[in-house]
């Protein structure tokens, strides 16, 4: 069972920029509470005495408690996996085996998994889109790239917010954090978008990454001004007057990553698990809604 740390334990923050014990060329955010080590969020291991090193964990075993109680935690409460990034490779070899398959089929993949509204392919056939029952379609274009630019440009922005929110949130919780980014991204993008606009893209979920990022460098106490940079830029690529890029997606995953990670970063820990699913469960009603209510308008 996870406890509050005692008054006067928590973690203290690093005083100017430090690297890692661990992993010297990453800035430090806190110091381990047993032997004041700086540590980065891939090193933090939420514990009975707030934040401690992954060496300082490994050496406490032994209390007496039942294994259960002392499993080392995440800051959102999430297992300490050996390779803090599995997820992330998974979505990656995900995301390029489809751009493979794009390669090799050509055009008929992708309409058959591109995200629409609705629309007909040729003239004479059969609608097709979401509005038809079609809502697969919303997952799997989540997966969809055509462009070498558009893939390796989401794939990078995966691997390198990824990893670290992996090894802050555990498996379970990031994952969850990708999947209903991206399904708010193509849920607003369907809610705004003609009818007949075809989008596809992980950059729904790659925002959602960042809006969470946002959030957990603010609760770490991070030097803010290199991820508002970043954010102000991809804001700007978004809004761009040349268009082409589907920013009801940006949007719509900026504000679910923002809001689902708020939720698993500050969630008290006597309610963690009841408050970090109400948060994920809350955007998925949301998805839920808009895309019936989209529906209902176009059919």
């Amino acid at each position: 069972m996870d406890q509050q740390p005692p008054a006067g334990q928590e973690p203290q923050p690093v005083g100017g920029p430090v690297g890692c014990y661990r992993h010297p060329d990453r800035e430090a955010g806190v110091r381990c509470t047993r032997c004041d080590r700086p540590i980065c969020p891939d090193c933090m291991v939420s514990a009975s005495v707030g934040f401690q090193c992954p060496d300082c964990v490994r050496q406490g075993s032994g209390t007496g408690h039942h294994p259960a109680a002392t499993t080392p935690r995440t800051l959102a409460g999430g297992t300490v996996a050996a390779d803090p990034r599995l997820v992330t490779k998974i979505l990656l070899g995900i995301n390029v085996a489809v751009f493979v398959l794009v390669l090799a089929k050509g055009t008929a993949l992708v309409d058959d998994l591109v995200l629409l509204g609705r629309a007909n392919f040729y003239y004479g056939g059969p609608p097709e889109g979401i509005a038809e029952g079609q809502w697969y379609r919303l997952v799997a274009s989540m997966f969809l790239h055509q462009e070498v630019w558009h893939i390796a440009f989401n794939m990078l922005g995966l691997w390198w917010l990824g990893g670290p929110l992996e090894a802050v949130l555990g498996r379970v919780r990031y994952l969850a954090l990708y999947l209903l980014s991206g399904l708010a991204g193509g849920a607003l993008t369907y809610w705004l978008a003609a009818e007949n606009q075809p989008s596809l893209g992980a950059s729904g979920a790659i925002f959602g990454l960042l809006g969470a990022t946002v959030v957990l460098m603010r609760r770490l106490r991070y030097d803010m001004r290199p991820v508002f940079t970043l954010l102000a830029i991809n804001l700007v690529i978004t809004f761009n007057p040349w268009g082409g890029i589907a920013w009801q997606a940006h949007v719509g995953g900026l504000v679910a990553g923002v809001l689902i990670g708020f939720g698993m970063v500050h969630a008290p820990r006597e309610r963690r698990n009841l408050v970090q699913f109400a948060t994920c469960a809350a955007v998925l009603v949301a998805v839920v809604a808009i895309v019936i209510a989209r529906s209902a308008a176009l059919t």
